[in-house]
């Protein structure tokens, strides 16, 4: 995912990456990566979980408009199934 991201980004076109293995991140540096502890083939949430889901394609989003260095790697410190999610009403960015 990260090579694809840097290709990507080679063209003009910014882009976020979700992982779940910061050790592949921090090989490969894609241009900004949203790391989350979560199990495998999860990186947007719990199934069925629109809240969990939203914040967090709005965090990738505002990634996107907040992160200038290349190879950023975030990590917002969500626990999987222990954290109360609120659906974003506001979607625009700062």
């Amino acid at each position: 995912m990260g090579l694809i991201a840097r290709t990507i980004e080679a063209t003009g076109t910014p882009t976020v990456a979700l992982n779940g293995l910061k050790d592949i991140a921090e090989k490969v540096r894609p241009p900004r990566t949203v790391h989350l502890k979560w199990p495998f083939g999860h990186p947007l949430g719990e199934p069925g979980n629109r809240a969990q889901q939203l914040v967090v394609i709005y965090y990738a989003l505002l990634a996107l408009y907040d992160v200038l260095a290349p190879g950023v790697i975030l990590e917002p410190g969500w626990r999987w199934r222990r954290e109360r999610y609120v659906e974003p009403h506001d979607w625009r960015m700062p």
